[in-house]
């Protein structure tokens, strides 16, 4: 190992930080990068600094060694630190790519600022943490004020302590269902029920296989009592094989209409009920954020069996991708939780540093690694989508947010051969052209196109062209033509900001 390696750490979320911790005590310098003011992402999502909170332990698990790490990482004097910075783009090396691409920055701001700078990231090695965003399924009505991604209903619960409505129903399929009702609960909610769409006999096929093989995640079972007591003493109901099915109100959600679900997510006839709220919070899994992955050139791996529909990126034994020098970690590379992605970067951070293959820490790393990939085809396993959830839709349900394209236009587009083309289907129907660029309803809208034309989710691969897909785009994440147009400069490692 060489203290001369620099290792550039995408995302500073569990995976992310585990990485640039374990990269430095393997002698790298670090360049770790986040879009948000402080490390933690979505798990330890923590309260601005303006809050000055006495307990921010309060609101998650494992902050002891979350905070050690923190702190032993920002301050490290090998460390540079680059917060409320994006990255829009990765440069791969020309002609031939020998090595890790160059990483396009856009620092000093918000995502929605202004003013921020171009900078450039040259490193020896590039370990992608970017982890995932919630996966929401359309039905009617979930384009009103008030119906939430659970993802984002924790994040303002978590990191601005907002409450999104008093009372709220959480719904959906998996466990994030549980510490997305405990944080709302904790912000001050009402959570009137959970609803869990799998059924019992899905939940015990998917969690009841090989029980043995749940022996490693012991530490999930205090935690799953902890959920179960906090849904008890508030008195929420908790309910499988229920979910919501449509929304309704004048202006925002005033009520939410549940139902029984088959396996096979088909609604029970004559099992609707409706529910008086001011909030719903709805969320299907997770899909991985495949943008930097793909932009670099990383070969993905097929999806896991039951799971969301599209892939991962795929790995070797010590995280590294198809493309020299690149190395991923978290959720990017299967949806399997905190503990698992903690591993993931430990060993992609040491590896990338250029660590000792042998070193003993590895091995108890990549028992846990290894142990977290059979939690998460268990995990996909219980808490499948249902192929029949597009039974939920109406002509005039929208399935783009953004540009407001519903589901008749999306069947109407599909009624010839030419138009059901991916990339012909976008440009007719206008779904993933806005703002978002189809980050939340790409694999949606893919899934839905490729049912009703019957052809591959990707559509049929074009001359010259690679596969389309919701996540594969050259600028991965907005930029303004102000900046664009400015001159980018190297990073200055004088620049980072530490506590």
């Amino acid at each position: 190992m060489s203290a001369a390696r620099h290792v550039a750490v995408i995302g500073a979320g569990p995976a992310g930080l585990s990485a640039a911790h374990a990269a430095l005590a393997a002698g790298a310098r670090v360049t770790l990068v986040d879009s948000a003011e402080q490390p933690g992402g979505q798990y330890h999502r923590m309260l601005p600094a303006a809050y000055a909170a006495e307990h921010p332990e309060r609101l998650h698990h494992d902050w002891p060694a979350f905070e050690r790490r923190r702190r032993r990482v920002l301050a490290h004097p090998r460390c540079t630190w680059l917060p409320d910075s994006a990255v829009w783009m990765l440069e791969p090396p020309a002609p031939e790519p020998a090595g890790p691409p160059r990483v396009h920055l856009l620092c000093g701001g918000p995502a929605d600022g202004s003013g921020r700078a171009r900078r450039t990231l040259d490193a020896d090695a590039v370990v992608l943490a970017v982890g995932a965003h919630d996966r929401v399924l359309p039905f009617p009505g979930w384009d009103l004020p008030g119906v939430f991604t659970a993802g984002a209903a924790q994040a303002l619960a978590k990191g601005e302590r907002v409450v999104v409505g008093d009372r709220v129903v959480v719904a959906g399929t998996g466990p994030f269902l549980l510490p997305v009702a405990a944080s709302l609960l904790e912000a001050g909610s009402r959570v009137l029920e959970v609803l869990e769409a799998a059924g019992p006999a899905t939940l015990a096929r998917g969690w009841g296989r090989r029980p043995w093989e749940l022996v490693p995640h012991t530490g999930k079972a205090g935690e799953l009592a902890g959920y179960v007591a906090l849904l008890a003493r508030h008195r929420v109901r908790y309910r499988l094989g229920r979910t919501v099915v449509e929304a309704r109100g004048e202006g925002r959600v005033e009520e939410v209409v549940t139902a029984r679900l088959r396996p096979d997510w088909s609604v029970v006839p004559g099992s609707a009920r409706t529910v008086p709220v001011d909030a719903v919070c709805v969320g299907h899994g997770f899909s991985p954020q495949l943008e930097l992955p793909l932009a670099a050139g990383c070969v993905l791996r097929g999806e896991v069996a039951g799971g969301p529909p599209g892939a991962f990126v795929r790995v070797d034994d010590d995280q590294r991708t198809s493309v020299p020098g690149v190395f991923a970690a978290g959720e990017i590379t299967g949806i399997a939780g905190a503990p698992a992605a903690r591993a993931e970067g430990a060993v992609a951070g040491w590896a990338a540093a250029g660590g000792d293959p042998a070193a003993r820490p590895l091995r108890a790393l990549r028992r846990s690694r290894d142990a977290g990939r059979a939690f998460a085809e268990r995990l996909a396993r219980a808490h499948p989508v249902g192929a029949a959830w597009s039974g939920w839709l109406r002509a005039e349900t929208v399935v783009c947010r953004c540009e407001g394209t519903d589901y008749g236009a999306l069947c109407a587009a599909v009624t010839d051969r030419a138009g059901s083309a991916a990339r012909v289907t976008k440009l007719t129907t206008r779904a993933g052209l806005g703002p978002c660029q189809g980050r939340v309803c790409g694999p949606t809208v893919a899934e839905l196109t490729a049912r009703l034309a019957g052809a591959p989710p990707d559509g049929e691969p074009h001359e010259g062209l690679p596969p389309a897909g919701p996540h594969r785009r050259p600028v991965a994440q907005p930029i303004r033509l102000g900046e664009l147009a400015a001159p980018s400069a190297p990073t200055d490692e004088r620049e980072s900001s530490h506590e």
